[in-house]
């Protein structure tokens, strides 16, 4: 059907009008394009890069949705971003903004080669650092999970081990 970036895309665009969208990372097609394709089949695909487009992304998805009635939102982005973060919060936000319900789906593509559904809480929890924090300290088993993704968490094993260092 098509793509456009979102922050490019009129929000009463006709074929926004009852279609299922899917916000989709702008990295995903080079990253792996069976899941980009996969993950859009079907729908309307607006890109998104929080990195090279304006923070406002909140308001953007809340005009579209008030404007133009998606049947569905589908959002996918790669675990482990801290900026495509922000296409999921945008996306629970314009729900929030609204005060009415979206259907919506959320994805995330892990280490780039598997898509998860991810909640809406998992969303909303993930921007309350304290809510992880104690979800950590309640399963420290989970860091283990962590240094098998993040090539981030590794390397501060790595400093602070050489440092003597036992903080986290």
């Amino acid at each position: 059907m098509g793509e456009a970036w979102l922050w490019s895309t009129w929000v009463k665009a006709g074929r926004l009008k009852d279609a299922d969208v899917a916000i989709v990372a702008a990295c995903l097609p080079f990253v792996n394009p069976r899941l980009y394709q996969e993950v859009t089949r079907g729908k309307v695909v607006l890109l998104a890069c929080p990195e090279r487009e304006h923070p406002a992304l909140y308001g953007k998805i809340a005009s579209m949705i008030r404007s133009s009635r998606p049947r569905s939102i589908t959002v996918v982005s790669i675990d482990g971003s801290p900026h495509c973060l922000q296409l999921h919060a945008a996306v629970n936000e314009a729900e929030y903004i609204l005060g009415e319900a979206v259907e919506r789906r959320h994805y995330v593509v892990i280490d780039g080669e598997r898509l998860v559904e991810v909640s809406p809480n998992a969303v909303r929890v993930a921007r309350y650092l304290h809510l992880v924090d104690k979800l950590i300290r309640g399963d420290p088993g989970i860091l283990e999970e962590l240094g098998r993704h993040s090539l981030e968490y590794r390397r501060a094993l790595e400093l602070a081990r050489r440092q003597g260092s036992t903080r986290d």
